[in-house]
């Protein structure tokens, strides 16, 4: 029997947090349900594999722990799950999916049920490997099935916008790809999202690289276009 995808909901409205999981499980989902910021952490140290979500569902405004706190802990301590954010502040939107918190994905409230579960089936197909050969180029190696980037055999620890943005443009060394070009590619669904997020999340991807490879520069802007892979001229 398949396994069914985990899903932790860290929302501190009971109701909303029952909808949604009723939602999920009827798209054979698992789900488990927190209710307070300061248990987050302490209950996904404890997690095993049978129990580590495949991915996190987080509200930003939370007793406790807030969400933003908690975004940007997830995302050090475990890099590869991804993590959907709830808020009621649009406002907050560019900093969640962008440089310093690396969001895979928010949704606004109120929101669909519906919408909800398609986000997290998305961001689940995002978030895992093509059935495609791994990528390499010098000493950087795209692992398609861990859905990691290693440099000099050292993990980058991207998120999986991140790593799909890599990976797009290492199958096009040389090419240069717009914003709208990354977008098409980060966002399937063909949400309206700012450049500037295209920007922050390709900041955010050379600052990871640049921690291993300090005079390194393997992603290039070219300006008033895009930006293309070239680790050399």
């Amino acid at each position: 029997m398949t396994r069914q995808d985990r899903i932790l909901i860290v929302e501190d409205e009971p109701k909303i947090a029952r909808l949604v999981a009723d939602y999920l499980e009827g798209s054979r989902f698992a789900s488990h349900h927190l209710g307070h910021g300061d248990e987050v952490l302490p209950w996904l140290a404890e997690a095993d594999e049978g129990t580590m979500p495949d991915l996190v569902l987080l509200d930003l405004m939370l007793p406790g722990t807030d969400g933003l706190t908690l975004c940007r802990e997830i995302r050090q301590r475990w890099p590869r799950v991804p993590i959907i954010m709830l808020t009621a502040r649009v406002e907050e939107v560019d900093r969640l999916l962008g440089l310093e918190l690396g969001a895979d994905d928010y949704i606004c409230k109120p929101f669909s049920p519906r919408e909800v579960v398609a986000r997290v089936k998305a961001v689940l197909r995002r978030s895992r490997a093509a059935q495609e050969p791994s990528v390499a180029a010098s000493d950087l190696i795209l692992d398609d099935d861990g859905w990691r980037a290693l440099a000099d055999g050292q993990d980058l620890g991207l998120t999986a916008v991140e790593f799909q943005l890599l990976r797009v443009m290492m199958h096009a060394p040389g090419r240069i790809f717009s914003r709208d070009q990354l977008m098409d590619h980060m966002y399937r669904d063909h949400r309206i999202v700012s450049e500037r997020t295209v920007d922050s999340h390709i900041k955010k991807l050379r600052r990871k690289v640049a921690d291993i490879w300090p005079d390194r520069e393997i992603i290039r802007s070219v300006y008033g276009v895009g930006y293309k892979y070239q680790p050399e001229e």
